[in-house]
């Protein structure tokens, strides 16, 4: 007979806030409601209390709530991925998070980092360096000055021993390197016996030699990589800079060559399903098709089917192209190339869906109600065969009554439905209310030499918005169906925005007469509530840019904290395991999980999801902020020639150093000093971020249309300086700030330009 718990004699009382904030501190491990109530002993009864003061200590910024786990405000994540930046005074290395925000949490908390070594004093693996990026498992332990420790568990990038730059040749036939770093203001001097062959304006790689005491540092030529005019020059800079790897090693190119095309044992025939691919005209692969028929069974109803390549059957774990994958984390995309994931004899060949081609795929049949709402689903293992490959401007004007020769005959039986079955699933998601930013992205068109000819904005078409709102439903459906099955997973996760940011923005709202709910959960819906009021008005954009900035980072971890942005309980990256090594574990846990192969997600990659989840996260921001910069020098060259030339823009940014502003036209970034804004004291507002003229009442505030004059580009650093020629709007003195605020720098003479961008940063995408 089972036994009861007697819980008569036990007294049971809440825990008080400081001791759950000493117990949320004191556990290396998971901590969450569980975990409190089984510490403190927490009654039954009193477990709906204990789920209202957490929910107020979160809403209070005392506790950080990620999922069901609980965590102190700033604190780092059981895994993470460090950049060592020196050495203390005992000599050991010491290291900072790589994604830290410094405006919310202040300074970086310095690591001491413990190496693993093994027998007989030998490492097991090779150590880290100053300058070198490690995954590493945070633990806190004292050690003198340092409250934490960082065990490494490996080293995912080394500094690069070298430095890349462009030559400038001199008369007595050495040269100067103009490091591509923007942090690095001074030039290396190479001596003639040195270049290596290297001629002015070459792209270089060089390393450092011992020089004078008191002269400039000296450097040796090492690689001349290539002629700057060439058109992959701008890119390459990126790659180089940010140790993305380029060339695939032998081993991984031998495998892909070797690789033969999937058999059709044990998959579901689905090759006459009239599926179709809906990409850019320039795409390079096709790894997601799409089909919608009605649904017999469900009146208004239809059965949807998301088809995506089977990478999971030719890229199995521990393989070399496994092991390369991961490193890489995801392809990189520069206007003038895309550096793959995975060889061109996978991503362009074996497993890009192509037209009329058979081809392995994994598959989710959706059922799809006359509401919108997914009602059902199920995944398979096929072969299939795509009816077509058409773009999205194809696609569309189809649609609009304009069909092609190819779209012509998909007309009736394809694209229809299909589009009948967007209908419902966009009804259905304006219900479901994710946050609706618009924020337009810009398209660099270049030229035969790589350089930009224009600058568009690509049309939002339904055509988009119908292949991507298929795709979040197979994502949610991987998802719900790993969940089921009980199998890890990598979720694709995005937090609700940190109190701290919740609070500067609630502070700039309140300036425009605006306001967020300062009780209970918040959502998405009460931020769209925000964009709907200003929209139409002069603070439209403005707040658009606000709020993006104040929502988290999305990323990827085997912990469910939810889509915050897409309004979701659930969401994983299932869609595009060519171009992303999550979508890749997603595959192999259904594969896993529905028993379909024996090429699923194995018992070591389940221990180690929450390392490799930091680890392609990391890759991830890496290629961000390498496609930014790439975006920069491109733009940066593009204006080269129209230095002095007047251009409308709008400030994006307002700091203590001076205004950032983004032209209207081509979306390009730039710098205005504060010292070059006016003859007067500017003050720094930050709650309604702008700057104030202590004397004259000038104001220039975040989402101010203005007209500037470009002043300096920089294409090598991707620098550009401007200056103000329209005025602001003068406050009257109750608007003025307070007295003693923090100042900008004085004004200096003309003539003394700052350094092009200096101080120049970008906002998180």
């Amino acid at each position: 007979m089972k036994k009861r718990r007697d819980t008569t004699s036990v007294a049971t009382t809440l825990p008080t806030r400081e001791q759950v904030l000493e117990f949320v501190r004191s556990q290396p491990g998971k901590v969450g409601k569980r975990e409190i109530s089984k510490a403190f002993d927490v009654a039954p009864a009193d477990k709906i209390a204990l789920k209202r003061l957490l929910r107020e200590m979160a809403e209070n910024g005392e506790i950080e709530k990620r999922g069901k786990r609980l965590r102190h405000p700033g604190s780092l994540a059981p895994v993470e991925v460090l950049l060592v930046t020196g050495r203390d005074a005992d000599g050991e290395l010491v290291a900072e998070p790589t994604d830290w925000d410094e405006e919310d949490h202040g300074a970086a908390p310095r690591i001491l980092i413990e190496h693993d070594r093994g027998g007989r004093g030998k490492p097991r693996a090779p150590a880290p360096g100053v300058g070198d990026r490690v995954l590493a498992r945070i633990a806190e332990a004292r050690h003198g000055e340092f409250a934490l420790v960082g065990r490494v568990i490996k080293v995912i990038d080394r500094k690069p021993k070298s430095v890349i730059g462009v030559v400038a040749a001199t008369e007595d036939g050495g040269g100067l390197l103009r490091s591509v770093d923007k942090k690095e203001r001074r030039d290396l001097v190479i001596a003639p016996a040195d270049m290596g062959g290297a001629r002015d304006g070459d792209l270089v790689s060089v390393e450092l030699t011992r020089g004078t005491r008191l002269g400039p540092p000296r450097a040796r030529v090492t690689d001349r990589i290539g002629d700057m005019q060439s058109e992959h020059a701008v890119s390459l800079i990126a790659l180089l800079s940010h140790d993305i790897p380029i060339e695939f090693p032998d081993d991984v190119l031998r495998e892909a060559e070797e690789a033969e095309p999937a058999p059709f044992a044990n998959r579901e025939d689905l090759r006459h399903v009239p599926l179709v691919t809906i990409d850019p005209p320039d795409a390079k692969d096709h790894d997601d098709a799409i089909y919608a028929e009605p649904d017999p069974e469900n009146e208004g109803g239809f059965v949807l089917y998301v088809a995506i390549a089977d990478v999971a059957h030719y890229v199995t774990p521990g393989s070399a192209l496994d092991r390369e994958a991961l490193k890489r984390g995801n392809s990189v995309y520069f206007p003038d190339r895309v550096v793959p994931m995975l060889p061109e004899r996978l991503s362009g060949d074996l497993c890009s869906l192509m037209e009329r081609e058979d081809r392995p795929a994994l598959v989710a049949v959706m059922k799809i109600g006359g509401d919108g709402r997914m009602t059902g689903h199920r995944f398979t293992r096929a072969m299939i065969r795509v009816a077509a490959n058409v773009h999205y401007v194809q696609a569309q004007q189809a649609i609009d009554g304009h069909p092609d020769a190819a779209t012509d005959v998909l007309l009736d039986p394809v694209l229809k439905p299909l589009w009948q079955c967007y209908e419902r699933m966009a009804a259905a998601r304006d219900a479901r209310e994710p946050l609706e930013l618009e924020i337009p992205e810009r398209k660099l068109v270049l030229g035969a030499d790589g350089k930009v000819e224009r600058v568009v904005v690509p049309p939002r078409l339904d055509a988009h918005k119908l292949v991507e709102v298929s795709m979040i439903m197979a994502n949610v459906a991987a998802a719900e169906t790993l969940e089921r099955e009980r199998t890890p997973l990598l979720y694709r996760a995005h937090d609700a925005p940190s109190q701290e940011k919740l609070a500067a923005l609630s502070d700039f709202l309140a300036s425009l007469d605006l306001k967020l709910p300062k009780a209970g959960v918040l959502r998405p819906s009460h931020f769209n509530g925000i964009l709907k009021k200003v929209g139409g008005s002069e603070n439209e954009q403005l707040v658009h840019e606000v709020v993006l900035r104040s929502q988290a980072q999305a990323e990827y971890a085997p912990g469910n904290f939810g889509h915050f942005g897409l309004n979701l309980r659930r969401y994983a990256h299932f869609t595009s395991p060519i171009r992303r090594y999550a979508d890749l574990v997603v595959h192999r846990a259904l594969v896993r999980a529905l028993d379909l192969g024996r090429d699923g997600l194995r018992d070591e990659e389940i221990q180690r999801l929450e390392e490799i989840g930091a680890q392609i996260s990391a890759t991830e921001r890496r290629a961000m902020a390498a496609e930014r910069e790439t975006v920069d020098r491109l733009i940066a060259n593009f204006l080269a020639d129209q230095v002095g030339a007047t251009f409308a823009a709008r400030i994006g940014g307002v700091t203590r150093a001076g205004l950032f502003v983004r032209l209207r036209e081509t979306g390009a970034d730039g710098f205005i000093p504060a010292s070059t804004i006016g003859n007067d004291y500017y003050v720094y507002d930050e709650v309604r971020q702008r700057m104030v003229g202590d004397r004259t009442g000038e104001a220039h505030t975040l989402g101010d249309e203005v007209t500037v004059r470009l002043v300096e580009a920089a294409p090598l650093a991707g620098a550009l300086r401007f200056e103000l020629v329209s005025e602001g709007r003068y406050l009257s003195g109750r608007n003025r700030p307070a007295p003693g605020g923090p100042r900008a720098r004085k004004p200096v003479r003309k003539g003394r330009p700052s350094p092009a961008g200096k101080g120049k940063t970008r906002g998180k995408r």
